[in-house]
């Protein structure tokens, strides 16, 4: 129906722009997404020590999360996001070191003590060859030394090999130096297959100079009668 000039012109519904309403367009917090991701990956804590760093970052991140949606409550959202990956990264963490403590205790047998690369490395200014007292120390005593590979033509049931310090050396041509190899014998006549990864040797350790042309030259340090842990 028509109106006139001075009519009232009928009511208008006005949409409700309240909080409830603006509500509905806060973003989801950045730092909450990738609080979750990296909440997600936090199993990987289980397989290494320095892995630890992902559920330890989680953890940050689902914190720094918190911290900017208090911040702009107006403008952000994601708090329940924050929360959970911030509680799966701690139990991820505390379930992944619990799992190396263990590992780590019982990869020693009964009688035997950890030895390091670094405990075989000359003192500052000696020989590139110098037994240190370190080494001298540990001659005739059963350990456990972790190392890499070194690799060599035969690749199954190797019974004889080069252990060395890192996987610059043993997987990229390089040359170890004399005082970064092990020559390990197995008491295992089935012997083992070569693998990149790392590898833990428990046996009898000695110290005896020897020429070793067949594995890339000589050797300092032996283990012998040893078994892999």
């Amino acid at each position: 129906m028509a109106t006139g000039l001075f009519d009232t012109p009928p009511s208008v519904a006005v949409r409700d722009t309240g909080p409830e309403r603006a509500d509905e367009y806060r973003a989801l917090a950045g730092v909450a997404i990738a609080a979750a991701a990296l909440a997600l990956l936090s199993p990987l804590a289980f397989i290494d020590w320095w892995l630890a760093v992902v559920p330890i970052l989680g953890m940050v991140l689902g914190s720094v999360a918190l911290r900017d949606i208090a911040r702009r409550p107006t403008a952000l959202t994601g708090r329940p996001l924050a929360i959970v990956a911030m509680l799966v990264s701690a139990a991820m963490l505390a379930g992944g070191l619990c799992r190396l403590a263990l590992v780590y205790a019982a990869e020693l047998p009964t009688g035997f003590e950890r030895l390091s690369y670094a405990e075989l490395q000359p003192l500052p200014g000696d020989p590139a060859d110098a037994v240190p007292e370190t080494a001298l120390a540990a001659n005739g005593r059963d350990v456990l030394l972790k190392g890499y590979m070194y690799p060599g033509k035969q690749t199954q049931g190797i019974r004889q090999f080069l252990l060395v310090r890192d996987q610059g050396d043993c997987c990229f041509g390089g040359n170890p130096k004399i005082t970064d190899r092990v020559l390990v014998q197995l008491a295992d006549t089935g012997g083992i297959d070569f693998t990149p990864r790392l590898v833990k040797i428990a046996g009898r350790f000695h110290v005896r100079p020897a020429g070793a042309p067949e594995i890339g030259g000589g050797v300092l340090y032996h283990l012998e009668d040893a078994r892999p842990r």
